[in-house]
């Protein structure tokens, strides 16, 4: 598990400072498969499956890591796919709670 994934979500408010620049390309570096959008409002990756019981039992654990830390992605989810993507909603950007939600993402498959 990363640094990241160890982190605990820290409750948001328009107040949060935003993540960009050096700092986004430093955070983003714990969790390489994740894409940083160009205006550095979001972070995303597409997941791929064998099928969709797998699938599906990925979006659940996902849900419960955003229960469980009260950080909530945007989800497309397909038959073998699921694309997920974090921002941070109250401050209109990133924070690190979209990275930390990021690693523990990827943790659930490592």
């Amino acid at each position: 598990m990363n640094e990241l994934a160890s982190k605990r979500c820290a409750p948001c408010t328009s107040e949060t400072p935003r993540v960009s620049g050096d700092s986004a390309k430093k955070l983003a570096a714990q969790i390489p498969k994740w894409s940083v959008a160009s205006d550095e409002k979001s972070i995303t990756r597409r997941y791929e499956f064998e099928n969709y019981y797998e699938t599906m039992a990925f979006v659940n654990a996902l849900a419960w890591i955003a229960h469980r830390e009260d950080h909530h992605p945007d989800l497309v989810v397909g038959y073998k796919t699921c694309e997920v993507r974090y921002s941070t909603h109250a401050n209109g950007g990133l924070s690190e709670n979209d990275f930390v939600c990021a690693a523990k993402v990827d943790a659930l498959l490592a």
